[in-house]
């Protein structure tokens, strides 16, 4: 199979990256209203409804604003403007919805964690969209660096590059696998799941960014790499209680 991959119907281009982008958000939230009716959720309808809608907006501007940060030596013109508006990121919007998540809960006064029940359908949903990043091979700025290592693989450009969309694809298998796991194994507090989820997410994009063709770096590390380091600050009490025993137990 070549890549980019190139699907047309009717002479028509498709755009086989925003197709699976859309199918990632369907699917997701369908697998997340299954769960929703299958556990007792503590929060009421009108709470969720109202902690969604702040994930959803925070996710908005969070992936955008992540998105200029990665190009912030671009030069403003009316076309780049167009471009960094619809440039946008995982991370930034994970990050940025759970801010969103935060204010409105703290809006409508609701107390309890509320993001267990989104851990497993984000990771589907990022996964089915990561297929769509790597079908979509150099078009899309999730390739990595170029590579004389039995991994790489032509992913449109002529030259052998660290496939990172697989290794996500890969490394998502296994945190799905592995937090099924502990959910089922271990007594969690309310809130924990999805504590776990983000520190190991970002810490693996973390890593994997040293593997990609980053070109701006603050400190030596990507605006990526940063954001993964504010979250675990974010995180830094709950990451020191696990050290020190006090969660799954």
């Amino acid at each position: 199979m070549d890549l980019p991959l190139n699907l047309k119907i009717f002479d028509i281009a498709i755009n086989i990256h925003l197709v699976l982008e859309y199918l990632a958000f369907f699917i997701a939230f369908r697998y997340y209203v299954f769960l929703r009716k299958s556990h007792t959720d503590i929060i009421t309808s009108n709470n969720r409804l109202s902690i969604i809608l702040g994930a959803a907006l925070g996710a908005l501007i969070g992936s955008r604003l992540v998105g200029f940060l990665e190009n912030p030596t671009i030069s403003l013109s009316v076309n780049n403007l167009f471009t960094l508006l619809n440039t946008k990121t995982i991370m930034g919007g994970l990050f940025g919805g759970l801010l969103g998540v935060e204010l409105a809960k703290k809006i409508i006064g609701e107390k309890h964690s509320s993001g267990d029940l989104f851990v497993f359908p984000i990771i589907l949903g990022i996964f089915i969209g990561r297929i769509g990043c790597f079908l979509s091979g150099i078009n899309e700025f999730t390739y990595g660096k170029v590579t004389t290592s039995a991994f790489g693989m032509d992913l449109g450009d002529g030259l052998m590059r660290h496939p990172t969309s697989l290794h996500e694809l890969v490394f998502l298998i296994f945190l799905f696998v592995a937090l099924k796991a502990v959910n089922h194994n271990f007594r969690l507090k309310n809130g924990d799941l999805f504590k776990l989820f983000m520190l190991s997410y970002f810490g693996f994009r973390f890593c994997i960014e040293f593997i990609k063709p980053n070109v701006f770096y603050t400190f030596g590390l990507s605006s990526i790499q940063i954001l993964c380091v504010i979250c675990w600050l974010y995180y830094s009490k709950f990451i020191v209680s696990l050290l020190i025993g006090k969660h799954l137990r």
